[in-house]
């Protein structure tokens, strides 16, 4: 399931780095276990190309029912960074989460 990629806009001289972008994640919180999706190891990739950023992350179960909400949250959070043009998050259940991909 993708999200539609953000129409905002962004001039900035510095490009949109991984680390801004996994700081920008960490304010995406699950309200049930209150740790962000980058805390419970729900992001798997982040691709950042001229502003654009595309993120892979997954959620614990396909019924999940705040699903649609986090993905939002996530595009909300990284649109706000100086330089991103667009940002499209794309949800997997594949490879399947497990607690152990919980970060310390």
């Amino acid at each position: 399931m993708s999200a539609e990629p953000s129409a905002k806009a962004r001039p900035s001289d510095a490009p949109v780095t991984q680390q801004a972008v996994t700081q920008a994640l960490r304010s995406v919180v699950d309200p049930e276990l209150g740790m962000s999706v980058v805390e419970l190891g729900l992001v798997y990739a982040i691709e950042i190309t001229n502003g654009d950023v595309g993120i892979t992350m997954t959620l614990t179960a396909p019924g999940c029912p705040i699903h649609d909400l986090m993905l939002e949250w996530a595009r909300q959070a990284v649109s706000q960074l100086p330089g991103v043009r667009r940002v499209n998050v794309t949800l997997t259940f594949d490879p399947p989460w497990s607690p152990d991909r919980i970060q310390p």
